[in-house]
Parts: structure tokens; C-alpha cells; sequence
């Protein structure tokens, strides 16, 4: 009790007097710390000091549990620490008067939530934190390393804690974390994934709206129009890549409108509208486009070759997104393919040249798989064909141009040619149906640039996955050319539909006796892939 305590205090004053006796020299001053290290101090300079009492943990009456986000987690901040300093004498010195709680005796009780990287990339922390949680005690101490010149003779007496420890990071920490700590699975036993996009819905708009509205009032940001709402609203769409869903990432939204406030402002507009919004995006493309620019530089000089009118046998432009620093952009790209009798099959140059990832590979292997299934039922494949991502020097990846080259091989074997104010973007299965791909956007929008360099025709466009549709977020003047036809969107379902468009010749259906109606391209290469096998068999 409060009464104990006190009478404690008189006894010990009683016993130890000589501290607040004045003495000979007091006045002198004291001497000065070695050199490089601080004047001494301590506690024997404080003869009250002893009589202090220490709060390291006061939750001022809360009644809720408390929720400590920490965003520094070092040794010292999670777990607390014990103060030095330098006394007269050349060592450390501290008493209980020097004890700190950390993070983790502040959350007691409650949540204590970190950042996962941060947290196992300090110092001592992981291991500490481990034996806190696994024991439910809590030791005060502090890391060794910083004081090199001794230990403190202080050992409190660990504190029984009970606190729930969040972690937050991503996919690929957790499982690095899962598979290789043993003690991570014990101790992080339930784990929640969030999305990074929600469902297109009237109460996600209204969460926009409000997240919108208390963003300008923290920040005195100028009021947002209708106009302006409805534009970053667009740019979460397009964040989330589907027109059904919207970024869950407010940050990016966050700073969207303030990129579009300082627009405002710097027009003399005491109101953020739409258009401030699309400078703020524009302008943010230009800080990020410099390789896209010299990319379409080298495109109007002819240092890339991409055509975008006329035709050519087994040749057809493809589409890649490029991503630099979080900005993607669409890049046309010129797909080759050449055949010729022989026994080799179908040859990935890029692979011949280690410049293909698996998923690429794979994707030749399906186009393959989709060549057998069609045309070798009755014959043998007696050929050698080449498939080539031209001027391509950094490495493909990725099924997503299967089909593209597909429309390639079938040109070279068929000897059709195929339009080159079209490209063509969508992986494919074994049975010739075209398959939903990402960057839909970005593709469109990077060969319709292209083609805008080099002359819009009224012709050209872009034949994407019909699977893609509902992906379609395009920007304002693109969709301005569509509206006007001078560019084009085909979706297509099926190889055979890709073949009709870039050729203008019907791919054929298979007839009862297992040929191709007369005429179409797919007789045309079946015809050919025959006198191939006849040749060689004849050859040998």
C-alpha cells in the first residue's frame, strides 16, 4: 500500500543520510569524462533518485484492448531497453530508474502489428521474438552489440505478457518464411489474404467517394466535381483490370488526386475537375515513358522493323507489354515463322538462343500439340519450322502470342499472306480455342500508337481473346478513333476466326472423310503438310 511505502521511504532515509550531507567540494566541478565519451552523470549525482518510482507502462484508464502499430521495429523499440551513462568512474552505470518498455509490453492485451520485412531485417528482433511469444515472457534488456564495454547489471524480472502479434507482408515472404522457419508456422498460425481489388458495386463507389472526401479534408485538398470523381474512379478500373472490379490500392488513388489538386491549383481552379485528373495522368506517363518514347522513335525511323499496312507470308505483328518501375506499356513486335521438309518439328529460336522462359516454351509446345491434332491424324509432321520473335533481344515469356505465331506458321505452310495493318495478341489450347491474356490494355493502345505515328489508315486494329472483353479500360482518344473507325477491336473465340480476319480466306471445317472444304486454309496446309510427308518419304 501507498502507507507501506512510504514508511519504507523513512526508514531508508533514516539509515542513509550521508548522500544528503553537503561535502568539501561539492562546489568544484566534477571531473570530465575521458576523452570522446560524455561528461559523467548518473544516478549517485541524485540522491532522490532512488525514491523515483518508474512507470514504464500506464494505459491512463483505456478499458478497450490496445492496437500498436509499429513502424520501426528495432530490438530497442519492440522489446524495450535499459539507459546508460558514463559515471565518474569509467563504466557504464543504470538502476531500475532507466528501464523502458517496448511495443510489445505497450500492445499487452492487445495487437501489436508490423511489417514482416522490416521486422526479421533488424538486428537480434526475430530471435527475441520468437522466445517472447512462444513463453509469453517479456525480458528487458538491451541488445548486447550497442554497448561493447560491458554488460548491465540490472536482470528484471520477465514480465508475463499476453499480445497477439500481426504481421503484415506479401505472398512471397509468408512462404519463404512457412518453409524454411520451422517456428514461423507455430508461432503465425492463421493467415488472411487481401485482395488487391474489390468488386464494381454502388457501396464500393460510396467507399471511394468517402475515402475521396477525407482525404481533401485532412489535407485541404480542393473539393472534387462529379466529373473528376468518375475519372479516378476509371483509373482504379483500370488498376484492377477488369471492369468489374476497382483497385483496393488507396494509395495509388490517394496520390492521383493529389497529383490532380496541384494541377488544379496551378490552372487558378478552386475545384478539381475531370480534366485536372487526366493531366495529372498525363503527366505522370511522361515522367515514366522515356523508354516507350525511344522505343516508337526507333519504330518511325525504321531501326524497329513494324509494318502496319500491306501483307506478307509468315509474317504477322504480335504484342508484348513491357513493364519499367510500375509503368507498362504495349509493344509491337514482328513474329516470323518459315517451314521446309525435314524431321526437326517445330523449333523455338528464342529457345535455341536461351532467350525463352517456360511459359513461352510451353506455349509452342500446345502450338505442337494443336498442329498433331489437325493435320497429323493420317500422316506423319515431316517438317522443320522456325518461329522467331524478331529483333528480340531481352528474353520472351509468356503464352500470350501462341495464336500469334499459330497465324504464322499456317501463312508459311499455306503460302497466305497475312495483314500487317492487323496484330494479333491471345494464348491457345490444344483444340484451337483462344485464351484470355493480361495487358490487354497496354497492347492495344501501345499498336495503335504505332500505327498513329506511321498514318492511321481506317483499317488497322487489334484482334484480342473475346474472353478480354470485359478488360477493356482504353484511353479517351483511342476510343475516339474506334467511335470514328479509323482503328478496330475484334475479339475472336477461335483460331479458325483469327485465320478469316488476317487472311480473308475461310479456314475450313473438316468433312466427313476427314478432309478440308476446298479452298480454305485449312486445305491449303493440310494439302501442303501431305506432299511434305510424301516427299520425304520418298527421299528416304
Amino acid at each position: 500500500s501507498v502507507s507501506e511505502y512510504l514508511e519504507e521511504v523513512r526508514h531508508h532515509l533514516l539509515d542513509n543520510l550521508d548522500p544528503f550531507k553537503e561535502r568539501e567540494g561539492d562546489s568544484e566541478d566534477q571531473p570530465e569524462g575521458l576523452e570522446g565519451l560524455p561528461k559523467p552523470q548518473g544516478p549517485e549525482r541524485d540522491p532522490f533518485r532512488v525514491y523515483g518510482v518508474n512507470v514504464i507502462l500506464a494505459h491512463d484508464g483505456d478499458s478497450e484492448s490496445p492496437v500498436i502499430f509499429e513502424t520501426t521495429p528495432t530490438y530497442a523499440n519492440l522489446f524495450g531497453t535499459i539507459q546508460r551513462a558514463y559515471d565518474a568512474r569509467g563504466g557504464w552505470t543504470s538502476d531500475f530508474m532507466d528501464l523502458r518498455g517496448g511495443s510489445l509490453l505497450r500492445a499487452d492485451g492487445g495487437y501489436l502489428i508490423m511489417y514482416s520485412l522490416e521486422t526479421i531485417s533488424e538486428p537480434g528482433v526475430w530471435r527475441a521474438l520468437k522466445r517472447t511469444l512462444n513463453h509469453n515472457r517479456l525480458e528487458i534488456q538491451p541488445l548486447e552489440m550497442f554497448y561493447p564495454f560491458g554488460g548491465s547489471a540490472l536482470k528484471p524480472e520477465p514480465i508475463q505478457i499476453n499480445v497477439k502479434v500481426i504481421l503484415i507482408g506479401d505472398r512471397e515472404m509468408y512462404e519463404l518464411m512457412y518453409d524454411y522457419e520451422e517456428d514461423f508456422r507455430k508461432i503465425f498460425k492463421v493467415r488472411v489474404e487481401f485482395d488487391e481489388e474489390m468488386a464494381m458495386n454502388d457501396s464500393v463507389i460510396a467507399e471511394y467517394a468517402g475515402r475521396l472526401r477525407a482525404l481533401s479534408e485532412k489535407e485541404n485538398l480542393w473539393p472534387f466535381d462529379r466529373g473528376a470523381f468518375a475519372a479516378i474512379l476509371e483509373y482504379g478500373v483500370r488498376r484492377a483490370g477488369r471492369r468489374n472490379k476497382v483497385t483496393a490500392r488507396f494509395v495509388d488513388i490517394a496520390d492521383l488526386a493529389r497529383e490532380a489538386n496541384y494541377e488544379a491549383k496551378a490552372a487558378n481552379e478552386t475545384v478539381v475537375r475531370a480534366a485536372h485528373v487526366r493531366k495529372a495522368l498525363s503527366s505522370k506517363m511522361e515522367r515514366h515513358n522515356l523508354i516507350e518514347t525511344r522505343i516508337r522513335e526507333m519504330i518511325e525511323e525504321g531501326t524497329l522493323l513494324v509494318d502496319v499496312s500491306g501483307q506478307r507470308v509468315g509474317q504477322v505483328n504480335g504484342l508484348s507489354v513491357l513493364e519499367i518501375g510500375g509503368y507498362a506499356f504495349g509493344k509491337p513486335v514482328r513474329i516470323t515463322a518459315s517451314a521446309a521438309l525435314g524431321k526437326a518439328g517445330l523449333i523455338n529460336i528464342e529457345r535455341e538462343s536461351n532467350l525463352s522462359g517456360r511459359f513461352h516454351d510451353k506455349g509452342v509446345h500446345i502450338i505442337a500439340g494443336f498442329l498433331r491434332s489437325h493435320f497429323a491424324q493420317n500422316k506423319p509432321l515431316s517438317l522443320a519450322a522456325s518461329i522467331c520473335f524478331e529483333q528480340s533481344y531481352s528474353g520472351v515469356d509468356g503464352d500470350s502470342a501462341s495464336s500469334t505465331e499459330v497465324y504464322a506458321l499456317v501463312s508459311a505452310l499455306a503460302g497466305l499472306p497475312l495483314r500487317q495493318d492487323v496484330a494479333v495478341t491471345g494464348s491457345m489450347n490444344q483444340q484451337g480455342d483462344i485464351q484470355a491474356i493480361g495487358g490487354v490494355n497496354e497492347k492495344i493502345e501501345g499498336f495503335y500508337d504505332v500505327c498513329r505515328i506511321k498514318g492511321l489508315t481506317g483499317t488497322q486494329g487489334v484482334a484480342i481473346p473475346a474472353a478480354n472483353v470485359e478488360d477493356l479500360m482504353l484511353r479517351e482518344d483511342l476510343l475516339e478513333a474506334v467511335a470514328a473507325r479509323k482503328f478496330h477491336v475484334w475479339p475472336i473465340a477461335r483460331i479458325e476466326q483469327g485465320i478469316e480476319l488476317l487472311t480473308g480466306v475461310p479456314a475450313g471445317n473438316r468433312n466427313g472423310d476427314g478432309t478440308f472444304a476446298a479452298g480454305t486454309a485449312f486445305a491449303l496446309l493440310d494439302a501442303r503438310l501431305a506432299e511434305m510427308a510424301e516427299a520425304l518419304k520418298e527421299y528416304h
